[in-house]
């Protein structure tokens, strides 16, 4: 007897109705793809244009990179955020303990990194960050 083909399981259970996702996860360099797959996943479900989709996924590839980088709370998660607001407005963030104010690198015209909030500004409406007592939380709004 033929065992029935294996079905796979979605990675991310989502209802079309919620005006907002959000996962903790590890503070850990594999969690930049699943932040990724989350964003794509979200805005796909909520059937936004693809170039929305496509901007947002960067983004959060850059929040979510510098806050496993440059974060000094090893061992503490970070948390991503997408919520929708009006107009198909959608503000994606990341959120990690590092207590330290947000500092845009000022970048050597030949280095190899350092923009990604120069990234952020570009292709966001407008962004942000928030310093709060426990940590901090950066946030960009697409349209």
């Amino acid at each position: 007897m033929l065992d029935a083909p294996a079905r796979r399981r979605p990675e991310f259970f989502l209802a079309a109705d919620e005006p907002s996702h959000s996962r903790t996860l590890p503070c850990h360099p594999t969690s930049v793809a699943v932040a990724r797959r989350l964003v794509v996943a979200v805005l796909s479900r909520w059937e936004l244009p693809e170039d929305l989709v496509d901007r947002a996924e960067l983004v959060v590839s850059e929040l979510a990179t510098n806050a496993v980088s440059h974060a000094r709370t090893c061992g503490a998660p970070i948390r991503v955020a997408i919520t929708r607001g009006e107009d198909d407005r959608v503000q994606v963030a990341v959120t990690d303990l590092d207590q330290r104010p947000m500092a845009p690198a000022r970048t050597d015209p030949y280095a190899e990194g350092g923009r990604g909030l120069d990234l952020v500004a570009a292709l966001s409406d407008r962004w942000g960050c928030d310093n709060r007592r426990w940590g901090k939380r950066v946030w960009a709004e697409l349209i």
